[in-house]
């Protein structure tokens, strides 16, 4: 079923790409850009893939959608 969230392997990703998408964040709660994220996780939902992390200076969720030009 599509409205399940299937588990990825984010550290099957380049050391590059990895770099980037823990460091190229937004977070909702602080406000702010590239505060970095931790304890990064890597979904599929709906057909999308998603980036979710713990923002480095808060702990709220830090969440990356992933376009085709991610890919």
């Amino acid at each position: 079923m599509q409205d399940e969230r299937t588990e990825r392997d984010f550290t099957a990703r380049s050391e590059e790409d990895q770099q980037a998408f823990i460091e190229q964040t937004w977070c909702d709660q602080c406000q702010q850009e590239n505060l970095g994220m931790s304890n990064p996780r890597e979904y599929l939902l709906k057909g999308i893939v998603f980036i979710e992390g713990d923002c480095n200076r808060c702990g709220g969720v830090v969440l990356t959608e992933l376009t085709e030009d991610d890919f």
